[in-house]
């Protein structure tokens, strides 16, 4: 399959273009614009520094329907002893810098570039951008980001810096996006982590699909929190 190149032009080619694996094009730019073009579209950037910004869009998709979230006892165990406090939207640039450096400290490499986390905060200050953040007293102890837009939150990464608190963090926000009645998560690239969840791969023309009619649902912009209710229904029986 051929790799179209993006000009400044603020178009994509159709995703059902891309190569099985996802690569779909590179070039262009991340402009506020033509990020939200990328998602609407089911594309999304993941490249790393020193390369050309490279735009995705893999068959098979791995998404989780809210509903659908498998939570195993003994992180229910943990989430029900309260250890973390939870947040919403109180510290995105440090969440997403966080799982930036998590990567790097890991020796993994990072697609979470000096570019890229300056396009996503601003995302977050348009009020399309979310974080949620798990703190243990004064620290930030895991977290993760992503993009809302209609009924579907696009998962872009998490981090964790003492044991499970990532975990709380995820089960915290498909917790709220269940009360928020959003369709599905895009969890982008199958990891078996995420499948322990209930995540789980479909195509990518049943993914377009089912985004398309996720997308006629209005976006809840703004900066999120979790509600005095929503806090008491952290308890997991």
């Amino acid at each position: 399959m051929p790799v179209y190149l993006l000009s400044d032009d603020l178009i994509f080619p159709s995703p059902k273009l891309a190569a099985q694996e996802g690569l779909l094009a590179v070039g262009g730019d991340l402009r506020q614009e033509r990020l939200l073009l990328a998602y609407r579209m089911g594309i999304f950037p993941w490249y790393s520094e020193d390369e050309p910004i490279m735009w995705w869009s893999p068959d098979p998709r791995l998404i989780l329907y809210p509903a659908q979230l498998r939570v195993s006892k003994s992180l229910k165990k943990i989430i029900n002893k309260g250890e973390f406090a939870l947040t919403m939207d109180q510290a995105f640039e440090a969440v997403i810098t966080a799982c930036a450096q998590s990567r790097t400290d890991a020796n993994e490499g990072t697609w979470i570039v000096d570019e890229m986390i300056t396009a996503y905060c601003k995302l977050h200050e348009f009020g399309l951008a979310h974080s949620v953040e798990a703190w243990l007293g004064e620290q930030l102890a895991g977290g993760l980001y992503g993009v809302s837009i209609g009924r579907c939150f696009f998962g872009e990464s998490m981090f964790t810096r003492l044991n499970n608190a990532s975990k709380v963090a995820f089960v915290a926000l498909v917790k709220h996006l269940q009360r928020l009645n959003f369709d599905l998560i895009d969890c982008q690239v199958t990891t078996p982590h995420l499948l322990s969840f209930g995540a789980c791969e479909i195509s990518r023309a049943r993914f377009l699909d089912e985004l398309a009619k996720s997308l006629k649902a209005p976006t809840l912009k703004g900066r999120w929190s979790f509600h005095r209710a929503a806090c008491a229904e952290t308890h997991i029986p």
